[in-house]
């Protein structure tokens, strides 16, 4: 492990006991939700993820100190604070350097994970290529971190509110697999289906985990990306999502919201917009992710021994 990183007790207990670990990132706690949905979400992705046989790590910089797992007192101060940095590759040493406290972002959450050791990373959706970005040339962070640093993320694929083909083409050019679990197309975040071919599809966990070892033996360096759809019965449809996307971007536009401001502030608009129905489908599909990113930790745990 990493010397500037510090893991919490019961994340070094599963170190040293050689137990399947999830990272799990926090900006979805200071920027994705009000309080208290946020600290509920969080503490119920954190028992998705042990009821499926891990350990949860949530990862922040608190204080300076790069947190792998954060104790109850802690996840509850991260949700109440106001004005908390949202963490990238940027500006993580930043933090940690000004000794100041900050979530992470996806690409910011792989690097700590990297470093401690943490093979898989269960979050909602990954940033990518935004709306317009051949104006704005705004391009998540979250794409260069995944053909860079070797850990498998778990979401419900690119946030809808992003140009998802244009997100998958970036994806291709930088070599990273996208892979859909048990189904032939990408989610669409809210939606289970987005209605574009996903370059590849995997069913279960143990192939998800042949496939990670087979790249790191044949010295392909990266991380993966599963899109896991969100179920069925939680999911609110992409027609009907994306008329609401366009309206919030839309607004977006008159406010003048820009740079990281963007996401968390549309992601609100939407919220508004579906009056509530936006957080509840987000709390079941980061759930959902939990559940088979512990899933793969601990076959790819299991494969290790």
């Amino acid at each position: 492990m990493h010397p500037d990183v510090s893991p919490s007790q019961k994340v070094q207990n599963a170190f040293e006991n050689q137990h399947a670990v999830v990272a799990l990132e926090s900006t979805i706690i200071t920027h994705g939700m009000p309080y208290p949905q946020n600290l509920q979400t969080a503490q119920a992705v954190e028992t998705a993820v042990t009821n499926a046989g891990a350990i949860p790590a949530t990862i922040a910089v608190v204080n300076g100190e790069l947190k792998i797992g954060l104790t109850d007192t802690e996840l509850d101060a991260l949700a109440q604070s106001t004005g908390t940095a949202k963490l990238s590759r940027a500006d993580l040493a930043f933090a940690v350097a000004q000794k100041t406290t900050g979530s992470t972002t996806v690409a910011a959450t792989m690097i700590a994970a990297h470093m401690a050791g943490i093979e898989v990373f269960a979050t909602g959706g990954i940033g990518g290529v935004h709306r317009g970005a051949s104006n704005s040339f705004d391009v998540s962070a979250d794409l260069q971190e995944l053909a860079n640093t070797a850990v498998t993320v778990v979401s419900a694929g690119a946030k809808a509110i992003l140009d998802i083909p244009k997100t998958l083409e970036v994806l291709e050019t930088f070599g990273v697999p996208v892979i859909a679990y048990g189904q032939d197309n990408l989610p669409a975040f809210w939606s289970s289906d987005s209605g574009i071919p996903a370059p590849l599809r995997i069913d279960n966990a143990a192939d998800i985990v042949r496939f990670m070892q087979t790249r790191r033996s044949m010295g392909i360096k990266g991380g993966m990306l599963i899109g896991n759809p969100v179920p069925s019965k939680d999911e609110i449809p992409q027609i009907k999502m994306e008329h609401t996307i366009q309206q919030a971007i839309d607004d977006a536009k008159l406010a003048r919201v820009n740079g990281k401001a963007v996401t968390p502030w549309l992601l609100n608009r939407i919220f508004e917009l579906t009056n509530g129905d936006s957080l509840t489908t987000n709390q079941a599909l980061i759930k959902n992710n939990a559940t088979l990113a512990a899933q793969i930790a601990v076959s790819l745990s299991q494969a290790q021994t």
